[in-house]
């Protein structure tokens, strides 16, 4: 029954949804992925995938994990406990997304590494998006952990990717600098 979960099967589809949604075609248990049922952290690219992705970044107590890396774009989920930052990084080719679900923090960036005059207090629904070549790092201000999901395109991580805790990541990733 996994299967129901994360992918699209046009000869089964309606026949999974309960009649008295057939006119809506929704029902939130046929949507929910295989993270939120088994709460595996596993990387499901490339192949189709959909998932409730603030249910999931909500439960998520990795500092990062890869839910999904495909051949042009990664999803990563994070969590950063109290007082935690990811880390000022620059990313020199990639533009990048990142999206808080719960907590609060600042988001600091700038063209130089010794000058980030942007920045930002954000909480729960903001959006953070961070041109190529610009430095940045995301500090957790708030008394709970800062649950957020970040895409990037390309891949910036290794398919499969789960470090527990900021010391579980390797200090240099490809084309990613950080210091």
């Amino acid at each position: 029954m996994t299967s129901l979960y994360n992918s699209y099967d046009p000869y089964h589809y309606w026949a999974n949804i309960p009649k008295n949604n057939w006119t809506t075609g929704y029902n939130p248990y046929f949507y929910r992925s295989e993270f939120m049922i088994n709460n595996t952290l596993t990387d499901h690219g490339p192949t189709p995938y959909v998932i409730n992705i603030d249910e999931a970044t909500k439960e998520n107590n990795t500092f990062r994990t890869a839910l999904w890396t495909g051949n042009n774009l990664q999803v990563t989920l994070m969590s950063l406990n109290v007082g935690e930052d990811i880390g000022l990084e620059i990313h020199p080719d990639v533009d990048q997304f990142l999206r808080i679900e719960e907590g609060e923090g600042i988001v600091r960036m700038g063209t130089d590494r010794d000058n980030l005059d942007f920045e930002r207090r954000v909480t729960d629904d903001f959006a953070i998006m961070i041109p190529a070549g610009t430095w940045h790092n995301v500090i957790n201000t708030g008394n709970e952990p800062l649950k957020l999901y970040s895409i990037y395109a390309p891949p910036q991580h290794p398919h499969g990717t789960i470090h527990q805790t900021k010391a579980d990541e390797p200090a240099s990733n490809g084309d990613l600098r950080k210091y």
